[in-house]
């Protein structure tokens, strides 16, 4: 069976440009405050309690990819209200269902509901459990994407909408991507981003404040599901946008081409944001990978190599001591040299507790000198890796897995870092967990089992 995996997507980058402002432990996007999946907490517990990790709440929502952010003490998600129509993934084919989409705030202690803003929105789309994006906060507001193209703004306060852009409609498109749209909306400085496809530019510019289209950039037929992202390299801001057939770096001010190497995934399926570590970048998909040595004195780049070495769907991509460690299709997290694209060392333990996975995910967030793996088993794990080796140190069980692939249950939402916690849904509920040697204050405290 071909691997229709899909949508959303990450990277990590050690010399990313804050794109929000935010509090240093909030989690008010995708990948974290400077979406670059490192969470600074320097408190963070050596294993978890022996009678499993310490759940402070949880709360009851629906279904859906994308996962949460935590900005200023509140919880901002979206998930699917289903009214008609059967969700179950058939990989390839477009799934009409019919219900509602739902933008959610809660508060970040207690879990307590505070906003709902919904709307209706049919779905046509393949894998058809939810938005799959994760709102981004900044200041007062919060951007979200839906799966079929609604594009708000929002008040942080109260939920009302500021301004909304049907996608679809705007640039005359007659459907959405197969696999939703799934691009994690950036905002840097004055502007939001977006990928839309089209002969006229993939990615497009807006007033984050009115959401007035002020320019669009790399050329592609097809949307793809990589959200653009922006490094600092050759001393300049740049922003990487990879389109379903090219891996591209452009002027975040006017959308001009720096540099652009052709880089086509199979299934037109680009997802995972690269990786950028020191002037090494790393990007992956199905049946595509390259490296790229990023000049330190301009914007430009050269190719260390490209081929089939790795390739992950839409799971975390980090680079350490010029290593690329991320999940394989086939579900092991695997680390590369970026010398030369070889395998250094893979295992299954973390991320499907050891079963081969026919489009396995994992999530990778570093903290300090560990990393913390959310497993496509609900598994959370505490670990240290290194160019040698992994080394696996503490696991619980945190959520069951709901969504339906490849005949299996997986879970392919990603965690938030927050707060000393971690915040992770499935199809049933957001948990809060305690990450911290300090149990945070929190009421109906349970537990979660630890493997």
């Amino acid at each position: 069976m071909n691997r229709f995996t899909h949508f959303f997507a990450l990277y990590c980058s050690g010399l990313l440009l804050t794109p929000v402002t935010a509090a240093a432990q909030d989690w008010p996007q995708w990948q974290g405050a400077t979406r670059d999946g490192v969470w600074n907490e320097p408190n963070l517990i050596e294993k978890f309690p022996d009678d499993g990790a310490k759940v402070l709440w949880r709360k009851e929502v629906n279904s859906g990819f994308g996962g949460p952010a935590v900005a200023n003490g509140r919880i901002f998600l979206m998930d699917y209200k289903l009214r008609e129509g059967d969700p179950t993934p058939d990989p390839g084919k477009r799934n009409p269902i019919e219900g509602s989409e739902r933008v959610l705030c809660l508060d970040a202690k207690t879990g307590e509901w505070l906003w709902e803003q919904a709307y209706e929105c049919p779905y046509r789309i393949s894998f058809p459990a939810g938005p799959r994006c994760t709102p981004t906060v900044d200041g007062e507001n919060v951007y979200t994407l839906g799966a079929e193209g609604m594009l708000m703004c929002l008040r942080c306060e109260d939920g009302s909408i500021l301004w909304k852009v049907d996608l679809k409609e705007r640039y005359g498109m007659k459907e959405s991507p197969i696999w939703g749209f799934a691009a994690h909306p950036l905002v840097w400085g004055d502007r939001l981003y977006t990928m839309i496809g089209g002969e006229k530019g993939a990615v497009v510019a807006m007033d984050k404040k009115t959401g007035a289209e002020l320019w669009r950039a790399c050329p592609d037929a097809d949307t793809g599901y990589c959200p653009p992202t922006i490094v600092m390299a050759g001393g300049t801001a740049q922003m990487l946008v990879w389109t379903p057939t090219t891996l591209n770096s452009i002027n975040p001010n006017d959308g001009s081409v720096y540099w652009s190497f052709p880089l086509k995934p199979d299934y037109k399926m680009p997802v995972a944001m690269p990786a950028v570590e020191k002037n090494l970048l790393f990007a992956s998909g199905e049946g595509a990978s390259i490296c790229l040595r990023l000049d330190e004195d301009k914007p430009t780049a050269t190719e260390v190599w490209s081929g089939q070495g790795f390739t992950t769907s839409h799971s975390p991509i980090t680079i350490v001591d010029g290593h690329g460690i991320g999940v394989d299709l086939g579900g092991a997290l695997r680390c590369i040299s970026l010398v030369d694209g070889q395998r250094v060392w893979e295992t299954l333990e973390p991320t499907t507790g050891g079963r081969p996975s026919g489009a396995g995910a994992g999530f990778i967030v570093r903290c300090g000198d560990r990393f913390l793996i959310a497993g496509e088993n609900g598994v959370l794990t505490i670990a240290r890796m290194t160019a040698e080796k992994y080394e696996g140190l503490s696991s619980a069980k945190i959520l069951e897995p709901t969504h339906e692939a490849y005949g299996k249950k997986v879970l392919w939402s990603h965690p938030a870092f927050a707060q000393g916690c971690c915040y992770w849904k499935n199809d049933n509920e957001l948990v809060c967990v305690s990450l911290v040697n300090e149990p945070a204050e929190a009421s109906g405290t349970k537990e979660a089992g630890k493997q």
